[in-house]
């Protein structure tokens, strides 16, 4: 009988695809998530500042203060765009590191050696 008919051996096969542990995962994609963290923390902290100072420069009615507000408004418009591509750019990293790690560890790579 070979191993392709005895479901106990498949889950033992499968159960070793990865030489990372589980509990702890892969430490580069840990450390991708914190920077992206740390850096997407950042800029919702200066929006929460720019937030604040445009309520201020409304609530004075003063009309140079309501210019300024141009200003600020268009930044944290920009930041919100940050934050997008940030996360956008952590989801596609993700992605491809949970692709490499599945992909390697199954013998499904397509480094067979052909040129």
């Amino acid at each position: 009988m070979d191993d392709t008919s005895n479901p106990k051996a498949i889950k033992r096969r499968h159960k070793h695809t990865s030489d990372v542990d589980d509990d702890e995962g892969d430490p580069e994609v840990w450390a991708t998530f914190n920077s992206t963290f740390r850096q997407v923390q950042s800029v919702l902290d200066r929006n929460r500042n720019l937030i604040q100072q445009v309520n201020e420069n409304h609530q004075s009615r003063v009309p140079d203060n309501m210019v300024k507000n141009v200003a600020l408004i268009q930044e944290l418009n920009g930041n919100i765009s940050k934050v997008v591509s940030l996360y956008s750019d952590l989801s596609s990293s993700f992605s491809t590191s949970y692709q490499q790690r599945n992909g390697e560890g199954s013998g499904n790579s397509n480094s067979s050696g052909r040129s």
